[in-house]
């Protein structure tokens, strides 16, 4: 075996914040603006999971929480009445104890986005937040302050996220359904008296995207940095039409039988009863437009091709590349390179593989992926463990620590279905027998212990526990 470059450790440590990719030179708020029941908090959620996942550190700070929390009981639509002076000086003071917390989270926790989810349907209000960006430094002008206004006027979309959202909502605990459906439209007739959208003249001066009936139509203006494009993109990629989304790994590979990462072998025997099982299942759950997706990798395709359809193969798809520790098992990588077997267990969502990748390298590498899979409804996706584990991650808002240890186990089906504020999730073991390749997180104590007897018998026979 080739012995390691000497800079090794160095280019595959990636343990401080300062190695954490930057994608933006200052804090970013981003304001939402429309009436209630426009989808503002459902765009809200879904743009911060994006974020984070691609590496933003990102958070919502949801007004409607602080208004449950300084008034903990709703009555009716009459506190958000305009000359409901009581209840209005409730709200102005909600607002700003929100904007503080977002100044807060920008100094102290390098918080990069912040997402003021709120009605924001006044001049007067969003003057407030752009006053109070300048105040605080966010940057020298108005780039650091970038408006999402969602406009609607269909009203079986509005009608239907109403139902779907905000009868569920804590406001509505005690109510008849359709005695909260009154209320809540009564409530938006209140925000509709003072509501000024986004003017293409008068603001013209800011940076935001308008989007008209869930995605029908856009209007973007002044987009002034690298993350505002990125937000600007994902957000015409998104759609809310009903969909789930397949999750499998390819069959078991004879590579997996032996306990070797990596590498282009064809499937096993029970993986190839797995890919049969695969085809039975799918054409079980009798899905519409189904596309099919692998990576270049025979145990993807010869997976994929049991199932007698069309498929589309993507080299993003491709497995982790493990670079020199291809081919190996863990007890030989453990070995050869104890201290980098170390390593990679105390940060192994950015530890790199010598001529490999990382699983932050992966996340980058598969955005293109997310963005199809948004664009796209009924998408049954065969990949590897590295992959899958990226992908459901962004799914399922799960945070870089955890990313790498979600189980993603060979021979099972997981069917995720978006939802207005997550996504569920189903899991169908399909009943042909595999190896577990799982490794659990280890300890700290582990690792201590681990990197300092540097490869002993004891760490050897622990090895496959360890960096998977």
């Amino acid at each position: 075996m080739d012995a390691l470059p000497k800079d090794f450790k160095r280019r595959t440590r990636c343990d401080s914040a300062a190695s954490r990719p930057q994608f933006t030179n200052c804090p970013t708020m981003i304001v939402m603006v429309g009436l209630p029941a426009r989808g503002k908090t459902y765009i809200s959620k879904k743009l911060t999971r994006y974020l984070n996942w691609i590496g933003v550190p990102t958070q919502v700070f949801n007004l409607g929480q602080y208004r449950r929390e300084a008034v903990q009981t709703y009555k009716n639509y009459e506190f958000f009445r305009p000359d409901n002076e009581e209840a209005m000086r409730i709200r102005r003071s909600c607002a700003s104890n929100a904007l503080k917390d977002i100044a807060n989270y920008f100094a102290k926790e390098q918080g990069q986005v912040a997402v003021f989810d709120a009605t924001n349907t006044t001049r007067d209000r969003r003057g407030i937040i752009i006053s109070f960006a300048k105040e605080k430094g966010f940057k020298a002008g108005l780039a650091s302050v970038f408006f999402i206004e969602s406009i609607c006027d269909d009203p079986d979309i509005i009608e239907a996220n109403i139902m779907q959202v905000k009868l569920s909502s804590p406001d509505y605990e005690n109510y008849d359904k359709e005695e909260a459906l009154v209320d809540f439209l009564k409530r938006i007739d209140c925000y509709n008296v003072s509501y000024v959208p986004l003017d293409d003249v008068k603001d013209s001066h800011l940076s935001y995207i308008k989007i008209f009936n869930v995605g029908s139509r856009y209007l973007v203006n002044r987009v002034q940095d690298h993350i505002q494009s990125r937000i600007v993109y994902y957000l015409m990629n998104i759609h809310v039409t009903p969909r789930s989304i397949y999750l499998s790994r390819h069959g078991e590979s004879e590579l997996n039988l032996i306990g070797r990462i990596g590498g282009d072998s064809g499937l096993s025997s029970q993986g190839q009863k797995y890919a049969k099982a695969l085809c039975e299942f799918i054409r079980g759950q009798s899905i519409k437009d189904l596309k099919v997706w692998t990576s270049h990798m025979r145990r993807t395709i010869q997976t994929a091709e049991a199932l007698g359809v069309p498929y589309e193969q993507w080299k993003a798809l491709n497995e982790i590349d493990a670079g020199v520790c291809e081919e190996m098992t863990y007890e030989e990588i453990q070995e050869a390179y104890p201290e980098e077997f170390a390593l990679r267990d105390q940060d192994k969502y950015r530890y790199r593989y010598s001529k490999g990748e990382s699983y932050e390298d992966l996340v980058h590498r598969l955005e293109p992926v997310i963005m199809e899979l948004e664009r796209q409804e009924n998408v049954l996706v065969i990949c590897h463990q590295a992959v899958m584990r990226c992908l459901l991650a962004y799914f399922l808002d799960k945070s870089a620590d955890d990313l790498p240890y979600l189980k993603c186990p060979l021979h099972t089906v997981l069917k995720l279905t978006p939802l207005a504020y997550g996504c569920k999730v189903e899991s169908f073991y399909l009943k042909v027998q595999a190896v577990n390749t799982h490794r659990d997180k280890p300890t700290v104590s582990q690792c201590y212990c681990h990197k300092k007897t540097r490869g002993s018998s004891h760490d050897r026979s622990s090895a496959s526990t360890k960096l998977e």
